[in-house]
């Protein structure tokens, strides 16, 4: 199987902010670079997708994983499209599980 990646509108909106929000606070290159590894690293998700915590009390068939132990990469896979979804990308401690209780 060979799976594509997809970043859902939040996610995107997710990753502009934390690119924001490091870049107001250090330099404008890190904040690039991190937020584009982040990509590489959910890009990666292509190979066995299924291999990442599942977290059906949060809602049915979500995935996560962790980014470097700073970020927290949400994520559906759909089998029968072999689409890996990102739904959210959560930085720096924010309360992942509310916020994907709530959105869903």
């Amino acid at each position: 199987m060979s799976y594509s990646v997809r970043f859902a509108p939040e996610a995107l909106a997710q990753l502009e902010a934390i690119e924001q929000y490091i870049g107001d606070a250090g330099s404008t290159l890190t904040a690039m670079r991190y937020v584009d590894s982040i990509i590489d690293f959910c890009e990666g998700l292509v190979t066995f997708p299924q291999r990442c915590r599942q977290r059906d009390d949060l809602f049915p068939g979500l995935r996560i994983t962790n980014y470097r132990g700073s970020a927290v990469v949400a994520y559906l896979v759909d089998t029968a499209s072999e689409v890996v979804t990102i739904v959210g990308v959560y930085y720096g401690g924010q309360d992942y599980e509310s916020a994907l209780r709530e959105e869903h």
